[in-house]
C-alpha cells in the first residue's frame, strides 16, 4: 500500500490539466478547459476541466473525478496503478509499507512467474517470424484464417516447434529456472525428471491480464489426429486463475467503456477477426461457461452484455445456463443468432464493421425472450417439458434484482406460455423468498432451532454475534427487495456531502461541562446527533467516512475534503469526488449585482435542517413498510405479532408528528 503522504505528494504534483492534455485535445473556456469525452463517442465538447479544482467531468456521460480517477478511466487501471503511473510521470519515489518475508517471497515468485512468461511470449513470436518452420507452417495458418501481420503482432501470436523440449532447452540456456517454467505450465515435468513443452507443434494465443501482463497461453494444434487434444491451455497458477480472466480484455477495454457495449463470444479466433474487422468491444470465455469473476470483470466497465451465437443448438442450451447469472447481476442482456454454418470468427471474415455491427442490431434480442422462444420449440406439446420450461424461465426470471424489469418480463412471458400472469407472479416471488431466506440464514449463521438455547440467547456464541452485530432499529419490517430504493438515502447522501466539503468547520459555539467555551464542528455536529437517537447512516461507506472523520477531527492539518479525496481506498476517493464534483457554478451575471450566500455562511441553519430531513425521511420509510406488514394476510393471522405491529406504527405515527412539528416551526438561533 502506498503511504499517505506519497498519495499527497503526488496529488500535489500531478496537474490535471497537464494529464488529461495527453489524451484529450483542450481549448480555454473562460477558467476552464473543454474537450470531447474521451469515455464516448461525441460531436460537441462535454468534456471540462478545472484546474483550480482539480477536477475533470463529462457532463453528457457523467464520468469524471480527480486525476487519479481519470487515469483509472481511460486506462483501465487500479488505484494503485494510477498512483504509480502519475508518479513515475512526475518522477516521484514511491514509498510503499515493508513487506513481510512472506510477502516477499510470493511476490518474487510471481514476479519471477510474469518475466518467464514475457520471455515465452517474445520466443514464440521470435520463431513465427524468424524461423522457417514459424513461417512456413505457422504464418501460413494464420494467414489462411485471414489474419493481416498489424492483427497478428497485436495479439502477440506466436509458434512453437514441434519438437518435444525445444522451448526448455532454450529458456534453461537462457538462465530461466526449471521451477518457474513449470510453475507457469509452460512445461512439465516426465517422471525421469526432464522438462517437456506443453505447448510443441502448436501456433501460440498468449493470455493478457486486465493490465497487458501475460498470465497464460493457449496453443491449437494443427494437424488433424483425432487422438490429440485441438486446443491446450495453460494450467491453473499463482498468476492465471481461469475463472477471473477473459480473453482479449485487455485490448478491448476501452472501446467497451467508449461503446458501454460488450460481446461475448467464444474462442480466441472469435476475438480476434472481430477486432480486424473493426469491433474491437469483444472478450471471449474461452469455450467455458461465464464465472462469477469473469461477469465482475464486463460488469467493471458496462452493463451491458451481447452473446453472439453461431446455429449449434445444443452449445446454446449448455451455455444459456451460465447467463442467468449475468441476470442476477443486473446486466442487461441480449443475444445475437448468427446465420447457419457462421460463427463469430467466419461472419466477421465476411463482413467489415458497419455490416457487422447492423446486422446485431437487426437480430439482438433480450435473453429471457431469447430462452423463451428457444425452450418452448424444444418442449412443444409435451406438458411434462413444457413444465419444466415454465420453472426454468421462472428461475431466470427471479434472479433479475429490478422490480421493474422483473415485471415486464413475467408480463412478456405469461402470454408467450399462455401462463397466468398471477401464476408466474406467485412462483417468483416464491423463489425469492426462499433466496431471501437462505441468504439471511447464511448472514446470520442462524441453524438453531426455537426454543435452543442459541435461539433464545442463552447461548454464549450467540450472544457474542448479536453483540458485535449494529442493531438496526428500521430494519425490521422492510422487505428484502426494497432495502435499495429507500427514500431516505438521497437524505443521507446530501449529509455526506456537506460533511466532506465543511466537516472541519466550525458551526457555532457551545459551552461544555466546565463552562468553557468551544467551536463546534460540523462533524461533531452531525455525529452527536446521530448517537443521540441511536441512529446510525445506512450506506456503508457513509458510516465509514464519519467514523474516520471524527477519528481525525482533532488533528490541527485536517481538512475533511483533502482527506477523503486522496483516501488510500479507491472506493472511498471516488465516492468523494462525486460528493464534491459540482455540475453547474453561477455566472458571474448572476453575481454582479448580488451577494450569494454560500453553503459554508449558513451552516448552522443547512445542517440541522439536513438532519431532521433525514430523521424524518426514515420515519416515513419505516411507516410506509409497517403498514404493509399490517396489511399482510400472513401477520393477521397471528394476532400477538399483529399487535406488535400495531403498537410500532402509532409510536412512528406520534414521532412523525413530533418531527413534522419541528420541520415546520424550525426557527434558527443565533
Amino acid at each position: 500500500m502506498i503511504d499517505q503522504a506519497t498519495i499527497d505528494k503526488i496529488m500535489d504534483a500531478a496537474q490535471i490539466v497537464d494529464v488529461v492534455s495527453e489524451f484529450v485535445t483542450l481549448r480555454k473556456r473562460g477558467v476552464n478547459y473543454v474537450g470531447l469525452c474521451p469515455f464516448h463517442s461525441e460531436k460537441t465538447p462535454s468534456f471540462s476541466v478545472s484546474p483550480s479544482k482539480g477536477l475533470c467531468k463529462c457532463f453528457s456521460c457523467g464520468k469524471g473525478g480527480n486525476v487519479v480517477h481519470f487515469i483509472m478511466e481511460h486506462e483501465q487501471m487500479s488505484y494503485y496503478e494510477a498512483l504509480k503511473w502519475l508518479a513515475r510521470k512526475y518522477n516521484i519515489e514511491v514509498k510503499e509499507r515493508e513487506l513481510t518475508n512472506e510477502e516477499k517471497h510470493a511476490q518474487s515468485v510471481r514476479e519471477s512467474m510474469f518475466v518467464v512468461n514475457e520471455y515465452a511470449r517474445d520466443y514464440f513470436q521470435n520463431i513465427l517470424y524468424n524461423h522457417v518452420d514459424g513461417q512456413t507452417i505457422g504464418m501460413t495458418y494464420f494467414r489462411q484464417r485471414g489474419f493481416r501481420d498489424d492483427i497478428i503482432r497485436k495479439f502477440q501470436l506466436g509458434f512453437c516447434l514441434d519438437q518435444f523440449d525445444a522451448f526448455a532447452k532454450e529458456a534453461l540456456r537462457k538462465g530461466y529456472k526449471a521451477e518457474y517454467l513449470v510453475k507457469t505450465g509452460l512445461c512439465y515435468t516426465k517422471d525421469d525428471g526432464s522438462l517437456r513443452d506443453r505447448f510443441w507443434g502448436r501456433v501460440i494465443f498468449p493470455v493478457h491480464s486486465l493490465s497487458g501482463k501475460v498470465v497464460a497461453f493457449g496453443g491449437r494444434v494443427l494437424k488433424t489426429d483425432a487422438k490429440t487434444a485441438k486446443y491446450v491451455n495453460s494450467p491453473e497458477s499463482e498468476i492465471y486463475h481461469k475463472s477471473n480472466e477473459l480473453y482479449g480484455i485487455y485490448f478491448a477495454k476501452q472501446a467497451i467503456v467508449k461503446q458501454d457495449r460488450c460481446f461475448l463470444v467464444e474462442g480466441y479466433t472469435d476475438v480476434i477477426s472481430m477486432h480486424q474487422s473493426g469491433i474491437e468491444n469483444v472478450v471471449a470465455s474461452s469455450g467455458t461457461s461465464l464465472t462469477p469473476g469473469q461477469i465482475r470483470l464486463i460488469h467493471r466497465f458496462t452493463n451491458n452484455i451481447t452473446v453472439l451465437y453461431d446455429g449449434d443448438m445444443a452449445g446454446i442450451k449448455a451455455s444459456i445456463r451460465g447467463i442467468d447469472m449475468l441476470l442476477e447481476e443486473g446486466m442487461n442482456i441480449k443475444v445475437v443468432l448468427l446465420p447457419d454454418g457462421d460463427d463469430p470468427d467466419s461472419f466477421a471474415r465476411k463482413h467489415n464493421a458497419t455490416d457487422y455491427q447492423n446486422y446485431i442490431n437487426s437480430h439482438e434480442v433480450d435473453f429471457i425472450r431469447f430462452k423463451t422462444n428457444l425452450l418452448l420449440e424444444d418442449a412443444g406439446n409435451d406438458p411434462i417439458k413444457r413444465a419444466g420450461l415454465i420453472t426454468d424461465i421462472v428461475r431466470s426470471i427471479s434472479m433479475i434484482p429490478e422490480a421493474i424489469v422483473r415485471s415486464v418480463y413475467t408480463k412478456e412471458c405469461s402470454q408467450l406460455l399462455q401462463v397466468e400472469e398471477k401464476l408466474l407472479i406467485a412462483e417468483i416471488n416464491k423463489r425469492k423468498g426462499e433466496q431471501a431466506e437462505k441468504e439471511y440464514k447464511a448472514a446470520h449463521n442462524q441453524t438453531a432451532q426455537p426454543g435452543t438455547e442459541e435461539a433464545t440467547g442463552s447461548n454464549q456464541e450467540g450472544k457474542d454475534r448479536q453483540a458485535a452485530e449494529p442493531e438496526d432499529k428500521y430494519e425490521s419490517f422492510i422487505p428484502q427487495e426494497n432495502k435499495e430504493s429507500r427514500t431516505f438515502y438521497p437524505k443521507e447522501k446530501l449529509i455526506m456531502e456537506i460533511l466532506v466539503r465543511y466537516g472541519e468547520k466550525i458551526m457555532c459555539n457551545v459551552t461544555d461541562d466546565e463552562g468553557n467555551e468551544r467551536g463546534l464542528t460540523v462533524i461533531e455536529y452531525i455525529a452527536s446527533d446521530l448517537q443521540t437517537d441511536d441512529l446510525q447512516f445506512h450506506n456503508p461507506i457513509h458510516r465509514q467516512i464519519l467514523a474516520e472523520a471524527v477519528a481525525h477531527i482533532h488533528d490541527a492539518n485536517f481538512r475533511a475534503e483533502h482527506y477523503f479525496s486522496t483516501h488510500p481506498d479507491s472506493t472511498i476517493s471516488q465516492y468523494t469526488v462525486s460528493l464534491i464534483n459540482e455540475k453547474y457554478t453561477l455566472s458571474k451575471y448572476h453575481t454582479k449585482n448580488q451577494k450569494i450566500v454560500t453553503d459554508d455562511e449558513r451552516l448552522l441553519e443547512l445542517v440541522p435542517h439536513l438532519m431532521i430531513d433525514f430523521k424524518h425521511a426514515i420515519v416515513e420509510e419505516e411507516l410506509k413498510h409497517t403498514l404493509q406488514a399490517l396489511q399482510n394476510p400472513e401477520n393477521a393471522k397471528d394476532e400477538k405479532k399483529c399487535m406488535a405491529i400495531m403498537k410500532h406504527y402509532k409510536e412512528l405515527s406520534e414521532v412523525q408528528k413530533i418531527m413534522a412539528k419541528r420541520l415546520g416551526d424550525r426557527v434558527v438561533n443565533a
